[in-house]
């Protein structure tokens, strides 16, 4: 590639990738849809005849000829050798994706220091969870006889809303607990042994989800704990609690491992009752519908 400045960049030798972020705005909508297609699957969709490429993203073949120019290019042969340096300077491999844009940046820079921590961070999860207590989890959220009430505290409220929404969708018996502590005895109230307490609770940790962790389990309520590698003092009377590092170049921890964690208990739980599931999911497309809340 060149090193001279480009004149649609600004940037010496820029790649194609950044050529399309650079000019995406003046873009037509049928070519930001072969623009899409390509960048999801770059440099490999652009690497074809234009007739191929240009079937594959579900566009004209003028289309991809007038992108091409708009970012800088003679022509499509240009455009093509243009991605096929690219592809040669390219490491292959599985982190071929990432080293693509990657290496557009410094390693020093911070999209790269927290990508860098985030791979680590799940990493570490997956590594420290115990597949036989995942399995155990999953059969216990799964379980409709027991009914499911779930908690965060201050940043970890969002979680516990976004597994409710999943979880509301999966099964039934299931309850969202307001994230005020004055309101938890009337949900303890309701707790019969065996229900279940699916509980979020990160550094710094709070005493008033320590306190009714142990009301429940007094009463007999199964205690799942989603926590850091650090532990929340829940874990003193979890039945299975599952460890996030969550730790990146930031003030705050992350909750990326987190929610890895929790999609796959929602996946998992999902495919534990999966016929009961499915007629779940399409009744209540049924009343989405009935409702019109959402366009067609």
């Amino acid at each position: 590639m060149s090193t001279s400045s480009d004149s649609k960049t600004g940037k010496p030798g820029a790649t194609v990738r950044e050529k399309i972020r650079a000019q995406y705005a003046a873009l037509t909508q049928s070519e930001r849809k072969f623009a899409n297609a390509l960048l999801a699957n770059y440099p490999a969709a652009g690497l074809a005849s234009i007739t191929i490429v240009a079937a594959s993203a579900d566009v004209s073949t003028p289309t991809v000829a007038r992108m091409v120019q708009k970012l800088g290019y003679k022509g499509y042969p240009q455009f093509h050798r243009a991605l096929l340096r690219e592809l040669e300077a390219t490491v292959s491999g599985p982190t071929q994706r990432r080293a693509n844009w990657a290496s557009e940046v410094p390693a020093t820079h911070l999209l790269n220091r927290f990508v860098t921590a985030i791979g680590q961070n799940i990493e570490q999860t997956l590594s420290n969870i115990d597949t036989t207590q995942f399995d155990e989890a999953v059969q216990v959220l799964a379980d409709t006889d027991r009914r499911l009430y779930l908690v965060g505290g201050r940043i970890t409220r969002a979680l516990a809303e976004y597994a409710f929404t999943h979880f509301q969708a999966v099964r039934q018996r299931i309850t969202h607990m307001t994230s005020s502590s004055a309101t938890w005895p009337h949900y303890l109230l309701d707790m019969e042994a065996g229900d279940v307490l699916l509980m979020f609770d990160v550094r710094r940790y709070e005493t008033n989800l320590q306190r009714l962790a142990e009301l429940a389990a007094e009463r007999g309520v199964h205690v799942i704990l989603i926590t850091d590698q650090w532990a929340s003092p829940v874990a003193t009377v979890a039945k299975h609690t599952f460890h996030c590092w969550v730790e990146i170049p930031s003030a705050w921890d992350s909750n990326i491992s987190t929610m890895m964690l929790l999609e796959t208990l929602i996946a998992a739980v999902q495919e534990e009752n999966w016929p009961e599931t499915r007629a779940r999911y399409e009744r209540l497309d049924e009343i989405f519908d009935a409702a019109r809340l959402f366009g067609k």
